[in-house]
């Protein structure tokens, strides 16, 4: 059965609604967010850890923020330590201390599970952050029912507490800088500041990022709807010929992978047969060892792809290059490729290594995979398949 796909005025309009949900949430709990920050970076000075857990397919988000605190992007930062147990949540009970940091993620109606799932944490004493239900000792209702905005919502979140934790070590006396990110902290050259004044300003640029995302997700619809409704209608096609998505991507973009790809097992609009290259670090690990990091996806593609699938690549820069060698290992397989990339989308757009490109045009990669999620997500609700008529 072909289904036909409109997606111009759903992306527009889904668009408007997370703008306007975006701006009005992260507003009303920028404050708590600040606070939260100040108390991370006193508990990581104590040598506290992070530790995650995440709900069926919100493991991503565990997954994505414990690497944005290990491997961070700030440049020079220093990592912090951070551990995902969603793979093992007893594990909790054994390894939180009072200093550390339990953060949880679930479904917008999750709350009760995600207490119940933390309440080892919370007997220790260490600071406690649950989406939803709470920010420390803040309430955190969801901001919506809807999945998909409530995960991009707390996307947003978690990236705001790791981006702006340093800015207060730097208040704190610790001698770091927030590095490239210093212009969207200008305050931190103003001398010394109380820290409620510094409070102030870190809610201030937390509602910054928002609009930010505002900004972005407005020049995608205006530059790139029509880009958008061609690969919704030709990823359709093939998912109705029988192909599969197969996605991939490396750091906070494989996480992300990782979420599109559950989101395409279940739902609403059906099943979509979907493989994530990023999810199984066992094969990741034996080929980065034994062959090499840059055929990671490719050897991986030589082995599951068909003629009738999607390569679907996930990169903020554009210029990985596993993600170039599997595209190209994809298109010699007559797979139809698809690049969802930020900055100028960097050597995939140069060299034309995709056959659709969407490009979240931002120099700061934070912001460039919050707009990559609202894509991703319009793009799956777009998408019909197996049981939906």
């Amino acid at each position: 059965m072909i289904h036909a796909v409109d997606t111009i005025s759903p992306l527009r309009r889904q668009f408007q609604t997370r703008n306007e949900l975006f701006a009005t949430y992260m507003a009303r709990h920028a404050a708590a967010l600040a606070r939260v920050c100040l108390k991370m970076s006193q508990r990581f000075s104590r040598g506290g850890r992070l530790l995650t857990l995440g709900l069926g397919p919100y493991s991503t988000d565990a997954q994505h923020v414990a690497v944005e605190f290990m491997h961070p992007i700030i440049v020079g930062k220093r990592a912090l330590p951070a551990v995902d147990l969603s793979h093992c949540p007893s594990a909790l009970a054994a390894l939180a201390r009072p200093d550390d940091i339990v953060m949880g993620f679930g479904p917008p109606r999750g709350a009760a599970d995600l207490e119940e799932l933390l309440a080892p944490a919370a007997a220790c004493e260490s600071l406690v952050c649950r989406w939803p239900g709470q920010l420390d000792d803040v309430p955190l209702a969801p901001a919506t029912d809807d999945p998909f905005i409530h995960q991009e919502i707390t996307e947003l979140m978690y990236h705001t507490l790791w981006e702006t934790v340093h800015v207060f070590f730097e208040q704190q006396g610790r001698g770091e800088d927030v590095g490239a990110s210093a212009f969207l902290y200008p305050f931190l050259a103003q001398g010394d500041r109380s820290v409620e004044a510094t409070l102030a300003d870190v809610a201030a640029s937390i509602e910054q990022k928002a609009a930010e995302d505002t900004r972005l997700r407005q020049r995608f619809v205006a530059e790139q709807a029509e880009q958008f409704a061609a690969v919704a209608s030709a990823t359709q096609e093939r998912i109705d010929a029988g192909g599969a998505l197969i996605v991939f991507g490396n750091g906070g973009s494989a996480t992300d992978a990782n979420d599109f790809v559950l989101d395409c097992l279940g739902g609403d609009r059906g099943t979509i047969p979907a493989i994530s290259l990023s999810m199984d670090p066992a094969v990741l690990t034996a080929i980065a060892n034994d062959v090499g990091v840059e055929v990671a996806f490719s050897r991986q593609l030589i082995a599951v792809g068909r003629p009738q699938d999607v390569a679907i690549a996930i990169s903020t820069s554009g210029k990985s290059k596993n993600i170039a060698l599997a595209l190209s290992e994809a298109r010699k397989r007559s797979m139809m490729t698809i690049a969802l990339l930020g900055y100028d989308g960097g050597d995939i757009v140069r060299d034309r290594l995709a056959d659709h490109v969407l490009v979240v045009r931002s120099d700061y990669v934070p912001r460039i995979q919050e707009v990559q999620a609202s894509i991703y997500h319009v793009l799956r609700s777009s998408l019909v398949g197996s049981g939906v008529r």
